[in-house]
């Protein structure tokens, strides 16, 4: 069949060598929606690829399309999506989830049973699929492209409706806070899905709580947040959404903490954000204070009882969203953590991969627990349902008792979120907001956060 026509898409074939092409446009074929991609917003994992040519141990190995975090509007149906999936139309808009697993089906769309069938996808864990191929991914191979294009087919049941009170900008941002609520849910302050993405979508889901609806597993849970980048400054707003009794965050950049502070994504009076000082060139060795403690676990401690006394919260905190996969951040989120028995560490971040010490006593002892959390799994239900809701909310009913005993009018969750969207640029332009999301300041000084391609 001849290629319908063409759009222009950004083609990464290598570090920094991104190349606007023309790729043809097929028709859709059987369970496929064709989109046309309105808003992308670009994530940490393109810019290493961009930067790079991979992502930790993931390198492209052919030219890649970029971009996972995306909108859009539908303008084709392929064979079987209107009967399978009545609720979806042409000139729906919808959010775009960007990770395929098998769905224990085999290749003719029948279902996999008994020892054939996924684990994971049956038990709502496909996130963990071993088959799970996610666009703009170089992990598996060939790989599969992402949404820095202008047109692209995709999978059905990854397309979730957004109201109108939600903008295009808005719903790109339902891929980074799914990311979120499925941390919360690993670190036990969201509660499951009752909802599976892998079935119909719907945006008018209602099995997740916002603090309105009491009790929630975060009412008077205290949260620090290591890094507060875009993801960081999520899991801010989504603790306090969730009904947290207050919210800290850590950072070694003063300007987003300011940002942090100001925009309401912290409670404290002044007193909820840390500044993490870098280690000196030059400082005391371990060895001169403590034969046996590694420096790594000396400065860790020494930054969390800072931490401490600046929060005021000698007794710790309950949880902890580690969104940077920093060795320094991590193991001082095992001793703030350490301050409150039972607390849990909700590993988000991806750095390095191996610590070279760790105070396995100290956590064990403390019964703290670590847990990973990657990438999401029936999430983005809730997250568009979670955008609308806030929209269309009552902000008269949004107030909050801060951890310091006073009441605090929360923003409207969306309207926060949508404070981190500093910078757009056109799909022509995409080289350039890579540039600038590298540099991470404007020519105008102003911080960059997240940046949006629209077409």
């Amino acid at each position: 069949m001849p290629a319908l026509s063409t759009s222009t898409a950004a083609v990464l074939h290598g570090p920094k060598e991104l190349r606007l092409e023309q790729r043809p446009i097929w028709a859709p074929g059987p369970g496929e929606c064709q989109l046309q991609v309105k808003a992308t917003g670009l994530c940490g994992s393109d810019l290493h690829y961009y930067m790079a040519g991979r992502n930790g141990d993931f390198a492209i190995r052919s030219p890649l399309v970029l971009g996972h975090e995306s909108s859009g509007v539908i303008t084709a149906l392929g064979p079987g999506v209107a009967t399978k999936y009545p609720h979806l139309r042409v000139g729906m808009r919808v959010a775009v989830e960007c990770g395929i697993p098998c769905r224990s089906l085999n290749s003719d769309g029948t279902a996999r049973t008994g020892k054939d069938a996924c684990k994971y996808c049956s038990n709502s864990r496909y996130n963990l699929c071993k088959n799970l191929r996610f666009c703009s991914s170089a992990k598996t191979f060939p790989h599969r492209d992402g949404m820095l294009q202008q047109t692209i087919n995709h999978e059905a049941w990854c397309l979730h409706p957004i109201p109108d009170s939600v903008s295009y900008s808005q719903a790109a941002l339902a891929e980074p806070l799914s990311v979120l609520l499925h941390a919360s849910r690993r670190a036990g302050i969201c509660p499951p899905s009752s909802h599976s993405s892998l079935g119909l979508g719907s945006i008018t889901s209602t099995s997740y709580p916002t603090a309105s609806c009491h009790p929630s597993p975060a009412a008077g849970k205290k949260v620090l947040v290591f890094g507060v980048g875009a993801i960081g400054l999520i899991a801010c707003a989504l603790a306090q959404e969730l009904g947290a009794d207050r919210v800290c965050a850590v950072d070694i950049n003063r300007d987003r903490l300011a940002f942090a502070e100001r925009e309401g994504f912290t409670y404290g009076d002044g007193t909820g954000t840390y500044c993490l000082p870098l280690p000196a060139k030059n400082g005391v060795t371990s060895t001169e204070l403590n034969p046996k403690e590694p420096e790594n676990i000396r400065r860790a401690k020494e930054n969390a009882a800072n931490a401490l006394a600046v929060f005021n919260e000698p007794d710790g905190f309950d949880v902890v969203f580690e969104c940077t996969g920093a060795e320094g951040c991590i193991l001082m989120g095992v001793f703030v953590s350490c301050a409150t028995p039972g607390a849990r560490i909700a590993l988000v971040g991806m750095g390095n991969p191996l610590v070279s010490s760790f105070p396995i006593s100290a956590a064990a002892t403390r019964e703290v627990d670590l847990v990973g959390s990657f990438r999401y799994a029936d999430t983005y239900n809730e997250a568009v349902d979670l955008l609308s809701r806030s929209n269309l909310s009552e902000k008269s009913s949004r107030s909050h008792m801060n951890g310091l005993g006073k009441q605090v009018q929360k923003s409207d969750f969306s309207e926060k979120l949508s404070k981190l969207v500093t910078h757009r640029f056109p799909l022509t332009q995409t080289k350039e907001a890579f540039e600038l999301l590298a540099r991470g300041k404007d020519e105008h000084g102003g911080m960059v956060l997240k940046i949006v391609i629209e077409s």
